[in-house]
């Protein structure tokens, strides 16, 4: 047996087989083949330091500590926001007219709990069901199918219909006789006869000529996932997440680090997609905002209001989005925070609406607690 069919174990048995839903792995052809995929930013992205609002007065009362190391070299936007200068590839796809920020968005959550939040942000309900997702319930609308870049499945994908995941594993080289002996244990099922052999196509799939490096980098794992949408026509929605942006303390720096980091891996999904890149959404958000105000160690605390980001081919960008609530005293939430003026879930759901082709009734299953924007979002 060669070592690369030894070696596929430890890549995919140990994620996409062992960690998939028969049902799943062996769904019809969606209805669509326009994809989304989702990122997750775990832990409170400062999206004060990714969009900033210099035309506010109030914002460099507020924020000039953090912004004037950059402020030279801030990418512009319209309406007087700029992106932070390490999210280069972000602009680029905003001057192509692929790339939208949308300002003062949050969930419908409003603690400041990160477990909570994130468990709301991907259960999409008012009332957070943690065996209930967004994404399964969207998913299931296309009889389609989803993907997770991940050890175990989400909740925003789990449903009736569990998703497919993929993830590096840490596993020893198996047996050479391995393979042999799984065949010859399934070949009496079909189904798991199928699913293994689904799992060897996956393996063949992926470029793995880099395998010596940390295959836990952001930038890698969109890779991977950009390969996995793009050669299999049966998924249509994918997951990735990224933590690393709880910024109590040091925030310049580390934000420096986190957006070089999210806007690299940002462009491996892009290449890895391939012409596929016309047709998808990426969607890029995080549980809840931050404080206004720094904080006595140089960094910011949890928040309310936030940002977010659509980006992709289909996407109708070069546009700012969103209403400005103003940071003026008396306009912020609780006096602290970035008071939110739409849902997350109305962006989404006019991205089902208009990339998907849901109809109003299906995107209120997805999303029942809130409508989606009208606003055009999506290339027609």
């Amino acid at each position: 047996m060669s070592l690369a069919r030894r070696d596929f174990i430890k890549e995919a048995m140990a994620g996409w087989v062992l960690l998939s839903s028969p049902v799943a792995a062996l769904s019809e052809t969606p209805k669509t083949n326009k994809k989304i995929v989702w990122v997750m930013l775990r832990g409170a992205m400062d999206s004060l330091h990714a969009v900033l609002p210099m035309a506010d007065p109030d914002f460099m009362v507020h924020r000039g500590a953090l912004v004037n190391p950059i402020k030279h070299q801030l990418l512009p936007l319209q309406d007087g926001f700029a992106l932070h200068p390490a999210l280069k590839n972000c602009h680029r796809w905003y001057q192509h007219q692929q790339c939208m920020p949308i300002v003062a968005v949050a969930s419908g959550y409003r603690a400041r709990s990160h477990f909570e939040a994130q468990d709301q942000m991907e259960s999409g309900l008012d009332n957070t069901q943690h065996d209930n997702g967004w994404l399964a319930r969207a998913v299931s609308q296309t009889q389609g199918q989803g993907l997770a870049i991940a050890q175990t499945v989400p909740i925003a994908l789990r449903g009736p219909q569990l998703a497919n995941t993929w993830f590096p594993s840490h596993f020893i080289s198996s047996d050479d006789d391995l393979l042999d002996r799984l065949a010859l244990l399934y070949q009496g099922d079909e189904t798991f006869s199928q699913l293994l052999q689904s799992a060897v196509d996956t393996r063949d799939s992926l470029s793995m000529s880099d395998k010596g490096k940390s295959n836990t980098q952001f930038p890698l794992l969109a890779q991977r996932c950009g390969e996995l949408v793009a050669n299999n026509p049966a998924v249509n929605c994918a997951m990735l997440e990224l933590g690393g942006w709880d910024t109590h303390n040091n925030a310049s720096g580390r934000l420096n680090r986190q957006f070089e980091l999210l806007d690299k891996g940002l462009a491996a999904l892009e290449i890895a997609l391939g012409k596929t890149w016309q047709q998808t959404v990426v969607i890029v958000t995080t549980e809840f905002g931050r404080t206004v105000a720094i904080n006595g160690t140089k960094g910011t605390d949890h928040g309310t209001g936030s940002a977010m980001f659509l980006l992709g081919g289909a996407v109708q960008g070069q546009q700012v989005s969103g209403q400005w609530p103003s940071l003026a005293p008396g306009k912020l939430y609780q006096n602290r925070d970035l008071m939110p003026t739409s849902d997350v879930r109305s962006w989404i759901g006019g991205v089902l609406q208009q990339h998907w082709s849901l109809s109003l009734n299906q995107v209120k299953q997805v999303f029942p607690d809130v409508a989606p924007v009208m606003q055009a979002i999506i290339k027609t």
